[in-house]
């Protein structure tokens, strides 16, 4: 007999781990499972604790969300552990998060959270407790096809979280499951309700958890002394028009701050860690058309080599979170896989995801990505 997580044995012979954040999604996905009859065991993730953050609106994985976790945890009568990930998510996001601005990049922490620890060590835990299942309160979905287990978009495009879970392997599918992909927000909160949940109406936690005031570059300076060098501000040409106090204060498609007056408006166009140079240029400027890629993770039908082979794929990709999926072909450069946008896109930055879908309609199933290394508006990156 198969069980609704898709496994042999009744729920009540099946543990699986809900990581719990603290937050409406992963309360929800507790209490399903625990109400379907699993054997449900709960486990927080203590990553950082910045004082003030502990009890900021949208923070997560610190100090009042962890009650908030063990609080529903007890609601629904299931063991809870808090293990404490404080230094590996900080040599693992944090560290790398501050190296990538300084870098002139614009990096995606959450993405080398889900990699690093998420999906990496809670999954090892999760093994370790015996689970055969961790799930997630996370907005994606997925499901048995003939090739093995699949990812896809979730039911509600403005919840869809599958640009941050790119880098999720094949492996690593056989055994997460995310019972809410198929579900909207206010059906999640409709459950938290039905259950009693306290966390019902909590608000959804930020992009980056771990800054404390919303800005960013506190904690980079704190990391990275000196990583706030001035330096010039120059147009397209390389002709001075002003100064700046650190290229970490900047990213790419950025136009609020530069300080420059002109007939135009200028945007920044990339950042030149090297020299400590902020490029400005036209609106125009920004829209790139071949993307290089470093670290391509695929989970697509068969193997990358196999689907890319000495030609090219028409794929449909997300090059930031916000943006709907854009038709493109992927192919292999002389330095490794390439994207050229077929419309090409605004404001493509190093550092940022690029995540590959077999479409741009609805629940689509998500063939992998990779990391943006260098963007060009010409027919061949740099």
């Amino acid at each position: 007999m198969r069980n609704s997580l898709d496994l042999d044995g009744p729920p009540q012979d099946t543990c699986v781990v809900v990581a719990m954040s603290g937050g409406v999604d992963s309360s929800v996905t507790a209490a399903l499972l625990k109400a379907e009859g699993y054997d449900v065991v709960g486990v927080t993730l203590q990553l950082y604790d910045h004082g003030a953050a502990t009890h900021r609106k949208g923070a997560c994985c610190a100090g009042q969300d962890i009650h908030d976790a063990r609080a529903v945890a007890d609601r629904i009568g299931i063991p809870h552990y808090v293990l404490d990930y404080e230094s590996r998510f900080k040599e693992a996001v944090i560290d790398r998060f501050a190296e990538s601005y300084v870098s002139g990049e614009t990096p995606v922490p959450c993405v080398d959270c889900n990699m690093a620890i998420k999906f990496k060590d809670l999954l090892g835990t999760a093994r370790e407790l015996g689970a055969k299942v961790l799930a997630t309160g996370h907005y994606v979905a997925s499901r048995v096809t003939a090739d093995g287990r699949a990812l896809y978009r979730a039911k509600e495009e403005e919840r869809d979280q599958s640009y941050f879970l790119f880098g999720t392997t094949r492996e690593q599918l056989d055994i997460l499951r995310f019972p809410l992909g198929d579900m909207t927000k206010a059906e999640t909160r409709e459950h938290a309700r039905r259950f009693g949940l306290a966390i019902a109406e909590k608000h959804d936690s930020q992009d980056i958890c771990f800054v404390p005031t919303g800005r960013y570059t506190d904690i980079i300076e704190r990391l990275k002394p000196g990583a706030a060098a001035a330096g010039d501000i120059v147009d397209l040409d390389g002709k001075v028009l002003g100064r700046h106090d650190g290229i970490i204060h900047f990213t790419v498609g950025q136009r609020k701050g530069l300080k420059i007056a002109g007939p135009a408006p200028l945007y920044v166009v990339a950042l030149d860690a090297a020299s400590q140079r902020v490029i400005v240029g036209p609106r125009e400027a920004l829209t790139m058309r071949r993307i290089a890629l470093r670290d391509v993770n695929w989970i697509g039908q068969g193997a990358l080599d196999g689907a890319v082979g000495d030609g090219r794929l028409e794929v449909f990709v997300k090059v930031r979170s916000t943006r709907p999926p854009q038709a493109a072909w992927l192919s292999r450069g002389a330095s490794g896989f390439e994207v050229e946008l077929i419309d090409g896109e605004d404001g493509v930055s190093p550092g940022q995801a690029c995540v590959f879908y077999d479409s741009a309609q609805g629940q689509a199933r998500v063939l992998g990505g990779g990391f943006i290394k260098a963007a060009a508006a010409t027919a061949r990156a740099a």
